[in-house]
């Protein structure tokens, strides 16, 4: 949450621009509903309890950048994020996964970023400690043996020369080793053997993926199965230090604030909501929708979920629904799940204006990737300005003639212009390749006119 104190909505915009084109009503709904978060923990304790979050509605065709927003905001705040697609959720009493689970996998995706974290931050350590086990395993200390003053007299201090003799080498092969001279050296070091299996538990409320493994039910009762591998000091360090790492790490702490992210900080997308709105059906596949609405009710709500984890509260998790809604519109949602959506943003359809920003400003834009991918082959891939504009108007037709599938149609242009390039690159001898407006035009004149064709392949 200290990132967020530095992060003021405006700032949060600013951010989200750098790889989301346009949407700026989208943006500016989810930089406050990030920064109310922060907020929120600020107030009064009392108070800090009765401030639920703004779940949000996006409403817009795919390809607009629903959620890309949503990760691009979990990222910002360091949060604990899931995408799931409600339609593929089931009522209560039908085959289908359960709506509890998603704050189970939530609190899975938390206890792993907690883990990553605090893994990091004992690395040198972890490193050090690794270091030493693999002095032991090239150059086994010999331990010191105690003797009476009389037998030093004896042997005139010989056992100490060969001490410091040992000492000396294990001080070399410490050098050695910190300068990398003995990556290649092979070693023997015991592992772990392939973990017992997990077990399903079935649950309350269905089959659920609450993992139980039998090693930690019965303790140390069953003994550890490790089995002898040879490999390199490069393989072993990286082994031994995991090994030592979770050594140092206090699980149930990384547990706790795991739980305690996923309440105050976790967020949930909610893809394709417009898939369970509407009416319940009598007959086929649609039976459950209103079902599953009413599943997802309590959960959106606040309630109790339990996990391999503990009971986590759901009461503060931020809830960001998304769909098309072509068929139904949001008032089609059971009236009780709309109060829990406050905030509804409509994102618009992208234009071809919209789609040469998208191949040229972000950070991550399609324009790049493709010449960096290039760059790996020593092929220096230039677009010019009209070819860029060439490709976002041919995009922008071929969603306006066939199914808008927004700026992923860029994704399948992209792909027949430059097929017979990123095949013939490793091949040819060109350093470097232009294109231009003319390339464009007869490398997708063909799918372009053909409808049936375009509707095929792009």
């Amino acid at each position: 949450m200290e990132d967020l104190q530095k992060l003021t909505p405006r700032q949060i915009v600013v951010e989200l621009d750098k790889h989301i084109i346009g949407q700026k009503k989208a943006k500016k709904s989810v930089a406050i509903a990030l920064r109310n978060r922060w907020r929120r923990l600020q107030s009064p304790p009392g108070l800090r309890e009765e401030i639920m979050p703004n779940n949000i509605i996006m409403i817009g065709p795919t390809g607009v950048g629903k959620t890309e927003i949503a990760r691009r905001l979990s990222r910002l705040a360091h949060a604990p994020f899931i995408k799931v697609e409600a339609s593929k959720f089931t009522e209560v009493g039908y085959v289908g996964r359960d709506v509890e689970s998603i704050i189970r996998d939530l609190t899975d995706l938390a206890v792993s970023m907690i883990r990553s974290e605090k893994t990091a931050a004992v690395q040198k350590q972890a490193e050090q400690s690794a270091n030493e086990r693999l002095l032991d395993l090239l150059f086994p200390a010999t331990p010191r043996r105690r003797r009476s003053a009389a037998t030093v007299a004896e042997d005139g201090g010989a056992a100490e020369d060969a001490e410091e003799r040992m000492r000396r080498t294990r001080e070399k092969l410490r050098t050695q080793l910190a300068d990398g001279r003995l990556e290649d050296r092979l070693v023997e070091l015991d592992v772990s053997a392939d973990a017992i299996p997990m077990m399903q538990i079935i649950s309350p409320a269905g089959i659920e993926e609450l993992g139980v493994n039998l090693q930690d039910m019965l303790g140390g009762m069953l003994p550890k199965k490790v089995k002898r591998r040879k490999m390199t000091i490069a393989e072993a360090r990286k082994y031994l230090a995991q090994e030592e790492a979770q050594k140092l790490i206090d699980m149930d702490q990384a547990i706790r604030e795991a739980v305690s992210r996923v309440e105050n900080s976790g967020i949930v997308f909610l893809d394709e909501i417009d898939k369970v709105a509407g009416e319940k059906s009598s007959v086929g596949p649609d039976i459950s929708r209103e079902g599953v609405q009413r599943d997802l009710l309590p959960v959106v709500e606040g309630t109790n979920v339990l996990t391999k984890y503990g009971m986590v509260k759901t009461d503060h998790v931020l809830f960001i629904a998304s769909g098309a809604f072509h068929v139904s519109k949001p008032s089609d949602l059971i009236p009780e799940l709309q109060g829990r959506f406050p905030i509804r943003v409509e994102l618009s359809s992208l234009t071809a204006e919209d789609f040469v920003r998208i191949l040229t400003e972000p950070e991550n834009a399609l324009i790049k990737q493709y010449v960096a991918l290039l760059e790996t082959e020593g092929v220096q891939l230039i677009f010019t300005k009209d070819a860029i504009e060439e490709i976002a108007r041919i995009a922008s037709e071929v969603n306006e003639r066939t199914e808008n599938i927004g700026a992923r149609r860029l994704h399948t242009v992209m792909t027949a212009l430059l097929e017979d390039i990123l095949f013939d690159a490793p091949d040819s001898n060109l350093k470097k390749i232009e294109i231009n407006k003319e390339h464009v035009r007869d490398r997708l004149k063909d799918i372009v006119a053909d409808e049936d064709l375009s509707r095929y392949i792009l």
